[in-house]
């Protein structure tokens, strides 16, 4: 597969799961009753409005880390009412979990692929995992898209449901804090942690501590996508 092919998979996985994301917040947030990511218009599966409010984090960086490293990252975001957030620590707390669930939904679906495209015989499992090597295909180009497309899928979801999950600020694991103690301590850590120096650490932090992290997690998650082989 070319580059640039490879380029426009990762792109559009990238872009659909970010928007999944940060949809999956705006709606929850609405619910919950603060109203500002809906009027921002990202209570939608439309990837303009998250695209314009973060263009450098969805768009430029996305493309460069690709075009230097191969693989992509990059970030969006979903505003939201601190006051709301401190009256409904509750409702917050659900708002910061929805993110992460949405790609975990991602993860569900493309092993539900991936095991249909299996069962057709379309789809096969790889001699050895990577991250867009998750599933292979041997019945023509067309499939083998597919495969990466899938495969891309999966992990990088997998990726962005652990990453966020971790509990530091700014990522949505602080936030889902909030539904493990009472208000009254929920209420405190939203406090603490919406110092700026606690977002550098825990952004430091989080990203020396994923690798070592979602080495494990992807094996074990390979492993339950393909019960009849052993990946290492």
């Amino acid at each position: 597969m070319n580059d640039l092919l490879l380029g426009v998979i990762w792109y559009a996985v990238f872009i659909f799961s970010l928007t999944l994301h940060e949809a999956a917040h705006a709606l929850f947030a609405m619910r919950g009753g603060d109203l500002t990511a809906y009027h921002n218009g990202q209570v939608s599966l439309d990837p303009t409005p998250h695209l314009r409010r973060e263009p450098i984090g969805s768009i430029v960086v996305p493309l460069l880390s690709f075009a230097f490293s191969g693989w992509m990252i990059g970030w969006a975001s979903t505003p939201y009412d601190p006051r709301w957030a401190y009256d409904h620590p509750k409702a917050a707390g659900r708002m910061a979990l929805a993110g992460p669930l949405a790609n975990l939904i991602l993860v569900v679906v493309s092993m539900g692929a991936i095991r249909f495209g299996i069962f057709l015989d379309v789809l096969h499992a790889p001699d050895s995992i990577g991250f867009a090597a998750v599933v292979s295909s041997s019945a023509g180009e067309i499939w083998q898209t597919v495969a990466t497309l899938l495969s891309v899928m999966f992990t990088l979801n997998l990726l962005l449901f652990i990453f966020n999950l971790i509990p530091l600020p700014p990522l949505d694991g602080s936030g889902v804090l909030a539904l493990l103690v009472s208000d009254e301590r929920a209420r405190k850590l939203q406090i603490l942690m919406s110092r700026p120096q606690f977002s550098m650490m825990g952004l430091l932090i989080a990203w020396f501590t994923i690798g070592p992290v979602f080495g494990p997690v992807l094996r074990w998650a390979v492993n339950l996508l393909y019960p009849e082989y052993s990946y290492g």
